[in-house]
């Protein structure tokens, strides 16, 4: 188990800050279903520029909007899961999504629950819905022309992440790897021992009560899997340089299981 600083490197604030902007001029732009825009992004260096596309589509059966980016060359994808007070909207997944975006890696975000859903407790902590769901629109990626040879992640938050979990132990050579952050891993129960893809949960310094629940679910994993604490977060990552701490955690993790262990190219289901 290891610690992250709390400081990142001047260039990746950088990049966040910038790309951050870009993700909300490009939301606002953005029009009904099916209509789409070019992102131009800067990698970490800040000297090359790289070309992704944006889209909004419409995963059936659920009821709103996903926004969908997938960088020049992409060879994965990343599908965002969240928990109560979250949505596709969040700047929080943004700003995780933008980092995985400029490192060329696809993302989607999207609403596993409706908004009257969302606001009913008892759907929020449905796990076998939320993973049903998140189940669904893994099928519908696996079924579209640009993303169906991708590999396949999940980063989820929150309830999101024993979603996430569920899910990739129901798909166990479909889910390339697992990122949790301030997740509930423990209420994935029993699906934890069937999880093959590579696990990584990050539980802020600050946020015991959940990092005690994650060091007892990490007891239960088989699979590949490591707790990283970012120093003086909290369950939100609202501190100064928390969220890019998870960013670039996240960033690294998938990076190394895309590049190492991507599944391959399978028909859809």
């Amino acid at each position: 188990m290891s610690g992250v600083h709390k400081q990142q490197g001047a260039s990746d604030r950088g990049i966040v800050t910038t790309i951050i902007s870009v993700w909300a001029v490009i939301w606002i732009s953005a029009g009904r279903a099916g209509t789409g825009d070019v992102l131009t992004m800067s990698d970490d260096s800040g000297r090359k520029n790289l070309s992704a596309a944006r889209r909004t589509v419409r995963v059936p059966p659920l009821e709103s909007d996903a926004a969908l980016v997938l960088p020049d060359a992409t060879n994965a994808i990343v599908l965002f899961a969240y928990g109560s007070g979250s949505s596709r909207f969040s700047p929080r997944n943004a700003l995780v999504a933008n980092v995985l975006n400029v490192a060329g890696i696809g993302t989607l975000l999207f609403d596993l629950l409706s908004e009257a859903e969302a606001s009913d407790r008892r759907r929020v902590f449905d796990i076998p819905l939320l993973a049903e769901r998140l189940i669904v629109v893994t099928n519908w990626v696996e079924r579209q022309m640009p993303t169906r040879n991708l590999a396949i992640g999940y980063f989820g938050a929150s309830t999101g992440a024993a979603a996430a979990l569920v899910a990739a132990a129901d798909l166990p050579d479909r889910i390339a790897a697992v990122v949790s952050r301030g997740g509930r891993p423990d209420l994935a129960r029993t699906s934890l021992a069937s999880v093959k893809a590579p696990t990584l949960l990050i539980v802020g310094g600050e946020d015991r009560e959940v990092l005690t629940l994650n060091r007892a679910a990490a007891r239960h994993l088989r699979c590949r899997h490591r707790i990283e604490i970012v120093p003086g977060a909290t369950h939100l990552f609202e501190e100064p340089g928390t969220l890019d701490a998870v960013a670039a955690l996240a960033r690294d993790w998938f990076r190394e299981i895309f590049a190492s262990n991507a599944p391959s190219a399978h028909p859809p289901p």
